[in-house]
């Protein structure tokens, strides 16, 4: 599978390399586009200022220009929390998009065009306080109506960015279930 890997609100860190390097040893051809021109935060309130500097239209030209390129070959957009909004967004734009893996996070554009059968699968922490239970549920809803076909999975006491080993929302058995699952996802697209 051909994956364009966006990273979260703390730009492109280790994280976010270890997850293609994994991604890369099952198989896959991974991208990892820096929306942040080489910056990243050690808090997400830092990253989150920048994001707003930069500005939510800038952010989405950088990540279309970073996937236009691979679009041809059938992508996975995927993504870790602002990235997986990121995600999102983008595969609803692309007709020839394969699936979908989000990891913390979902966009709050809707659908405008349809997205028959796009595989799309979703990991969250429960609670989460930017993926509330009447947000996903809401989320899960537009997305089915829009022809999604959406898996959600929802691990207890992990905090929002559980994946990444050098936050203090790292859960291990969280992330290698979150990894397990979303590795035989791709293995299915």
């Amino acid at each position: 599978m051909n994956i364009m890997l966006f990273h979260s609100t703390y730009g492109l860190r280790p994280a976010v390399h270890a997850a293609a390097d994994r991604l890369r040893g099952a198989g896959h051809e991974v991208w990892t586009p820096d929306l942040y021109d080489g910056r990243t935060f050690d808090t997400a309130e830092e990253g989150m200022a920048f994001k707003e500097e930069i500005g939510k239209e800038e952010l989405l030209k950088r990540a279309v220009l970073a996937a236009a390129p691979y679009s041809e070959r059938g992508l996975v957009y995927a993504g870790f929390s602002l990235g997986a909004a990121t995600a999102q967004t983008l595969a609803l734009g692309d007709s020839k998009a394969r699936g979908l893996l989000l990891l913390h996070g979902t966009s709050d554009i809707a659908p405008s065009a349809s997205a028959d059968e796009l595989p799309v699968q979703l990991h969250v922490a429960e609670p989460d306080p930017f993926e509330t239970d009447d947000w996903l549920s809401a989320w899960y809803l537009r997305m089915r109506q829009a022809g999604a076909d959406v898996e959600v999975y929802r691990y207890t006491g992990a905090g929002h960015l559980y994946t990444d080993p050098e936050l203090p929302d790292y859960d291990e058995e969280a992330a290698e279930a979150t990894w397990r699952v979303a590795l035989g996802f791709l293995d299915s697209l």
